[in-house]
């Protein structure tokens, strides 16, 4: 008997809902360019295209993208 997949509910902001519901978080090896696409040409400003979301978190000590957002992003 096969195994039924189990379907993620989309989110509000597009994101997916993992198993237990919650919603899942942006990858750390997202990189600044796809998160431009986004949040507009003027997210994560004077940095590489080709940087990853967890070097940006590191250089701007935040916890999470939702924080970077809150704090340096206008």
């Amino acid at each position: 008997m096969a195994k039924a997949r189990t379907k993620t509910r989309k989110s509000l902001d597009g994101r997916h809902r993992d198993k237990n519901g919650r919603i899942e978080k942006k990858h750390g090896n997202t990189t600044i360019g796809a998160l431009r696409k986004k949040y507009g040409e003027s997210f994560a400003e004077g940095r590489r295209k080709d940087m990853m979301l967890k070097t940006l978190l590191k250089e701007t000590d935040s916890g999470s993208l939702h924080e970077y957002l809150r704090h340096h992003h206008r």
